[in-house]
């Protein structure tokens, strides 16, 4: 099977894992049948379920949004603000470049997940990133010099955004947003269906699942995490949500093999190569999607012991850990099931 289709096998596999063990519990707990849209936008399948509106039309929107944020956000088209300003095209004379207010935001908040990690997640990795490619048919591992070339321009401490401008300390900085970008989008979805009256819908972005509030009956929805190179839709434990973001960060995600070794896209920014630390996954429970996207990824660069001690020292969060041998390692509140 060709990388792409293992990747968006797996996106599927992901989507229809929650989105069944969610339209489950609203046949049992006697809810309506909600309306839905599921589509590949965002690099991934998403899926956005309304259980107490049978408006088409905000699922309409929620698309179109979707279409906006990818616009802002997307790290390799030409036509993105983000791609834009990682290419030194918004720039003036001064080296300050006037960004919109939502990427500003995003930025804002992946140096707050990099400061939190102390750099054990960085969004300045772009440069090492785009030298990595796990959606060729023939992926190839970057050679040791390249990567040395690159490194040095990975310092999130380097980057200076006051409002809605910023600076790169270094020329030929570049952001890479991807692993919080879905977390920020998600949010947004939820501010405008609330903001149209919906208090019941599930919105998942390619595994990123972010509940508004929960069944109309008042039941919490059932949110299922996937396991690790599972072969088929696999559960490896399901939590029950109400008005609350389930996120996880795994080497499954995207990865491919060579000579025996797993590469995947979670990357180190001391050394551009994938973090060995002995997790497969980690997945955040949070109150937003955003919080939950960033934790996920910074928890998983940390490692167990540190990404568990970082959780446990915030509020409002709990988290999941998988390691190698399948063995869970829970945060403190995590909800176990008995």
């Amino acid at each position: 099977m060709k990388l792409k289709n293992i990747i968006f096998s797996r996106a599927v596999c992901i989507f229809f894992i929650l989105v069944l063990l969610c339209l489950s519990g609203c046949q049992t707990s006697g809810s309506k049948q909600p309306i839905s849209l599921t589509t590949f936008q965002l690099n991934t399948v998403i899926t956005i379920a309304i259980y107490d509106s049978q408006d088409q039309q905000l699922l309409q929107e929620c698309e179109k949004l979707c279409q906006k944020y990818e616009q802002i956000f997307s790290r390799t088209s030409p036509e993105s603000e983000l791609y834009k300003l990682n290419h030194g095209e918004l720039e003036d004379k001064d080296g300050v470049s006037h960004i919109s207010k939502e990427l500003a935001e995003l930025i804002q908040e992946s140096l707050k997940y990099a400061e939190l990690s102390q750099g054990a997640f960085d969004p300045t990795i772009g440069p090492v990133s785009s030298l990595w490619d796990f959606t060729s048919e023939n992926p190839q591992i970057p050679g040791a010099k390249e990567l040395q070339q690159k490194l040095p321009l990975v310092d999130y401490r380097q980057v200076q955004l006051n409002g809605q401008e910023i600076r790169f300390l270094q020329p030929e900085m570049q952001l890479d947003l991807g692993a919080i970008a879905k977390g920020y989008i998600a949010d947004r979805l939820k501010d405008y269906l609330e903001e149209q009256g919906v208090t019941s819908a599930t919105i998942n972005l390619g595994g990123n699942v972010l509940c508004i509030g929960g069944h109309t009956d008042g039941k919490p929805f059932s949110v299922g995490i996937q396991k690790p190179f599972a072969q088929r839709n696999e559960v490896l434990l399901s939590v029950d949500v109400d008005d609350l973001s389930v996120v996880s960060s795994g080497i499954y995600e995207r990865y491919f093999e060579s000579n025996g070794t797993l590469y995947h896209h979670i990357l180190n920014p001391k050394t551009g190569m994938p973090y060995n630390n002995g997790l497969t996954s980690v997945s955040i429970l949070s109150s937003t999607s955003v919080e939950g996207d960033g934790l996920s990824t910074a928890c998983f660069a940390l490692g167990l012991k540190d990404g568990i001690a970082l959780l446990d020292s915030l509020e409002g969060v709990c988290g999941v850990f998988v390691d190698e041998d399948g063995e869970l390692h829970y945060s403190e509140g995590f909800p176990i099931s008995e």
